[in-house]
Order: structure tokens, then sequence, then C-alpha cells
């Protein structure tokens, strides 16, 4: 698990085919100490498995599934990536719960300065956006961010600058991919209110009117 608070970025300095996914070499612009093999870090909000891990450079193999749902095939060497290493049990949850596993890629819309801050727009399939709700959290190549307002297949985040300046958002332009991982609560929700559905009605346990009422649901 991670948290969304990105802790610097990474530089493509190798790629490589392999079995019909890529392996990339990557080297982080912070230091990795106390470095296990095998440890899970996020690129690009992708959780990955880092190998062959030196000082400040690690490995990581990409699946062919996880090219096709992410924008990482499109690296190039000399790409930029975000990076956060996995949450430990002890670490202070400063984003929100992000699990490394991208559901989708949303397109920037339109970018444009508000006062110090930056005002993006995204467009975002159906099938996620009903996801997204206003004030709550998304996580957009691996940067936790709050949606200032979503209708449709639109939200609009606003961006600080020193996660424009510590993050590869502050490169991003309208018509640019970005991938994106919707908030885990959600899904789980989803999921449980649909499995009551099909079971006989019984007193009391969590429905959409007890959602309601208590103001997670509109």
């Amino acid at each position: 698990m991670f948290t969304g608070i990105v802790q610097g970025r990474g530089t493509v300095v190798r790629q490589r085919p392999a079995g019909g996914g890529m392996v990339f070499s990557l080297e982080a612009d912070f230091a990795l100490p106390d470095p296990e093999e095998g440890e899970s870090i996020a690129v690009n909000g992708v959780c990955l498995t880092a190998l062959d891990i030196r000082e400040n450079r690690f490995t990581v193999d990409v699946s062919p599934e996880t090219l096709s749902r992410t924008g990482l095939g499109a690296l190039r060497v000399g790409g930029m990536v975000n990076l956060e290493r996995a949450l430990r049990l002890s670490d202070r949850l400063g984003g929100h719960l992000v699990s490394g596993h991208v559901d989708g890629r949303s397109r920037v819309v339109d970018r444009r300065a508000a006062g110090d801050f930056t005002l993006f727009s995204f467009s975002l399939a159906r099938s996620l956006a009903k996801y997204v709700i206003e004030k709550g959290s998304v996580a957009i190549d691996g940067v936790s961010l709050t949606v200032n307002s979503c209708e449709g297949e639109r939200f609009s985040i606003s961006i600080i600058p020193h996660t424009l300046a510590m993050t590869t958002l502050g490169a991003l332009k309208p018509g640019d991919l970005v991938n994106v991982e919707v908030d885990i609560i959600g899904k789980y929700v989803e999921k449980l209110l649909a499995a009551k559905s099909t079971e006989p009605e019984k007193g009391g346990g969590m429905s959409s009117s007890f959602l309601a009422e208590h103001g997670f649901l509109k």
C-alpha cells in the first residue's frame, strides 16, 4: 500500500522488451536507505517490484497486462516518473490509501492558472467517473489529490506549487494521458451493496438509504 505522497522523481536510464513486457532501469533523485530486494515501489502510481537495487538505482519488470492498462509502455530513456516506496505500518498516512493498482487512464482537458495554484480538468471513462466525488481523493500518476469538482465524465483538481515542483504533474499539458486510481473505499462499498441487494431482506446492516441518511451518498 501507498499514500500518494510522492517522495521524488525517477529517470528512465535503460529499457528493453522482455517476454511481451518491459524491463526498466530507474534512477531516483532521492536516497533509498535500507533497500530490500523485492520491495514494492510505486512508479507513476503503479505498484512494481524493485530488483537489483544499487544506491538510488533499481530495475522493475512490467507485465503485458500492466502495459495495457497504464502509460508505462510510453516511457522512453530520459523520461521522468513519480516514485513512492511502500507504506510502513508506522508511517503517517498523509494522503489516502493507494493500492498501486491503476484503474485506467485519464486525459488532461484543460490547464490554467488560478492565482498561485494550477487548475487541471480531466476526462474519465464513465465506468470510473462514478467513483470520483467532490472533495474525495484520487491518485493521478501516483499523486494523492483532492477533487475540486466533478460532473459527468469530467473532474477538476487544484494543485499547489510544491506538488507541481516535486512531481511530474508540472509538465502536464492538455491532451496528455495520466494513470488514475480511484478511491478504493468506493469500490468496496459498491460491491457490498451489490451483494446485499441479492440477499433476502434483513433488518439493520448497510444499505444505500443508510449511506444517504449519513451523508455518504447524495
